[in-house]
């Protein structure tokens, strides 16, 4: 399936796609703001044909879900009944950070960094989905 990975942000929202056959994830695109978020999400589902969403849940460090976790579930439901899409949610804990460790490796400036990291977390969202699956 080609499911299309969605890292929600207060600010920017990392967006990354798997390939049908669910063995590369790719860090697809950072959208900025939240105005007209859920267009541009669904849009871009339907441009990449994708099959399902796979939203990063923020669960708590202890494994508990807060008003973060709520609002991504709230926001998950409102992109399921423009699409019809199924949808998952993947612990999230951990993943921006994992993304800034690639990223520190690569030379870019912090604007650079900034412009990528939420797109490779949302990749490394959807790399821990792909693996729980199989």
């Amino acid at each position: 399936m080609r499911f299309l990975c969605i890292d929600l942000g207060d600010k920017r929202t990392g967006l990354a796609v798997c390939d049908g056959d669910e063995i590369l994830a790719s860090p697809l695109a950072v959208l900025e703001g939240q105005k007209n978020l859920q267009d541009e999400i669904v849009k871009i589902a339907y441009e990449h044909q994708i099959e399902g969403l796979v939203f990063g849940l923020p669960l708590n460090m202890d494994g508990s879900e807060g008003e973060r976790a709520v609002s991504a579930r709230d926001f998950a439901e409102k992109i399921k009944s423009k699409t019809n899409l199924p949808v998952f949610f993947q612990d999230e804990r951990l993943s921006s950070y994992s993304a800034s460790q690639k990223l520190s490796r690569t030379g870019l400036t912090h604007k650079g960094k900034k412009n990528k990291i939420d797109a490779i977390a949302a990749a490394e969202i959807l790399k821990e989905f792909i693996a729980a699956r199989k």
